[in-house]
């Protein structure tokens, strides 16, 4: 092989080429099945049961085998989700007349591209100790997809060149500015908003396009107010270092508390999920930002607010939940490079939590209601990012006087919290929900009566007015 190509494709690019490939895959397969345990938690908070016909046979009668081979009818309508994209693949693919017809297009793909590149950075399996090629063979292969070289022909020379294996990191890329790529590509995510909701030619999604850019803008700041707080603290910016820290100490979560809440409010806030999903708030923007959507474009849109998720949880986990240590200071894995069934497994944990916190998601958006789009502006610039300056100044000086325990730590936050409490009282509130008094409401009775609503007739208070006014055994 060329001198040039032996020299730069190694043993580190032969690893980072298979994370991306397999890695996107995970992302979308994950996402689809988001997508349907989103639909399975919904059904069950509201007494539902949820998606539970559809099997991987699609309704057609030459495919029946495949979920009734032993397994219940319908495979408890896993295959939904494979159901609705042949649906929006072969969908009508409408464009309204007067849209931007580029921007139109475009404003879908902005918003899925952002999505799928994030995740580059994150250490999903920390350090593989890679084996020498001459360990590659047909009996000896450390990935399952070593057959597959094996089947065809190729050679793992072809890839790491000539010489030993050696310790790899299993990410897409390991890069010291990792936690700043992160927020960048994901700070581009709202340029696909805006676009699709200008390019419609229809106000509501115009709107839904500026509410999403407002808030966007809004809870960057305190989201990396958040982050800068917790690399304070940390001292790095590379991923499997971070890792590292909260090995060595505890997970950020544990020693800052303040900085994992304010980061994870803003990650819901960031992904347009409830109680923050004022750009697509069906009751006042009929579906918001991409109202004029249909087939794949629509598509687009719905599978890059999960892929943002997926995205944000696993940089969550990676600052705050110790990566792929199960609990703060039980340790199964070995801190030097492992074999490949050590690297699944850190693989298995970290993306476990991440579906984990993903599922708390899916629980905040159908247990609380969504917020008001001046209370949202209000709680970013009034209330989270004093409280993400109040969280950065007092780490500056921890870390200045090297109290960065993490008894000291805990401390500051609870002294965090405290103020935060003790100080809301003392600003002025505001008046501008207050209710107007109207003489003789309910609210404002006339003298002498009783504002009360509720029924004071016997047979209304009856458990069994049909049978009578007697009172029940």
């Amino acid at each position: 092989m060329p001198e040039f190509i032996t020299q730069h494709l190694t043993p580190q690019l032969f690893v980072s080429l298979h994370v991306l490939i397999i890695l996107v895959h995970v992302v979308l397969i994950s996402v689809a099945y988001s997508i349907y345990l989103e639909r399975k938690i919904s059904a069950y908070i509201q007494d539902r049961v949820g998606p539970n016909r559809t099997g991987f046979d699609f309704g057609l009668p030459w495919l029946k085998f495949l979920s009734q081979a032993g397994i219940t009818k319908g495979l408890w309508g896993l295959g939904q989700p494979l159901a609705d994209g042949l649906k929006f693949l072969l969908k009508e693919d409408y464009r309204p007349t007067g849209t931007d017809k580029v921007l139109f297009t475009l404003g879908p793909v902005l918003i899925i591209i952002p999505a799928l590149i994030g995740f580059v950075i994150i250490p999903w399996g920390g350090q593989w100790d890679m084996p020498a090629v001459a360990d590659w063979g047909m009996f000896h292969l450390p990935v399952v997809g070593g057959a597959l070289y094996a089947l065809l022909g190729w050679m793992p020379e072809m890839f790491v060149g000539d010489g030993p294996g050696g310790v790899v990191h299993v990410a897409g890329a390991s890069v010291n500015v990792g936690v700043i790529y992160l927020l960048a590509v994901g700070s581009l995510g709202v340029y696909g908003v805006t676009i699709g909701g200008w390019a419609s030619n229809n106000k509501y999604s115009f709107l839904g396009g500026m509410r999403a850019t407002a808030q966007m803008i809004s809870y960057e700041i305190p989201m990396g107010m958040a982050l800068l707080a917790t690399l304070l603290m940390m001292g790095t910016f590379l991923p499997e270092e971070i890792i590292a820290q909260q090995r060595e100490h505890t997970w950020g979560l544990v020693s800052m508390p303040v900085a994992g809440v304010l980061f994870f409010i803003c990650c819901l806030a960031e992904a347009n999920r409830a109680p923050f999903d004022n750009a697509e708030a069906e009751q006042e923007l009929i579906g918001g930002y991409h109202t004029e959507y249909s087939s794949m474009r629509f598509a687009l849109f719905f599978l890059a607010e999960y892929a943002h998720m997926i995205t944000g949880m696993a940089f969550f986990t990676l600052l705050f939940l110790g990566g792929w240590q199960i609990l703060p200071g039980i340790e199964i894995f070995p801190e030097v490079a492992g074999s490949f069934w050590i690297v699944l497994a850190k693989f298995g944990v970290f993306f476990s939590k991440v579906m984990l916190l993903i599922c708390f998601q899916m629980v905040i958006r159908w247990t609380l209601p969504r917020l008001r789009y001046d209370q949202i502006m209000m709680l970013g610039w009034q209330s989270m990012i004093p409280i993400g300056l109040c969280l950065v100044v007092a780490t500056s000086v921890m870390v200045h006087f090297g109290w960065t325990g993490t008894i000291e730590l805990i401390l500051m936050n609870i002294a965090i919290a405290l103020g935060i409490v003790l100080v809301q009282n003392m600003f002025p509130k505001s008046t501008r929900n207050k209710k107007i008094e109207m003489y003789g409401s309910r609210f404002n009775p006339v003298a002498g009566t009783s504002g009360g609503t509720a029924p004071k007739h016997p047979t209304a208070l009856e458990d069994r007015p049909v049978q009578g006014i007697a009172p029940a055994v």
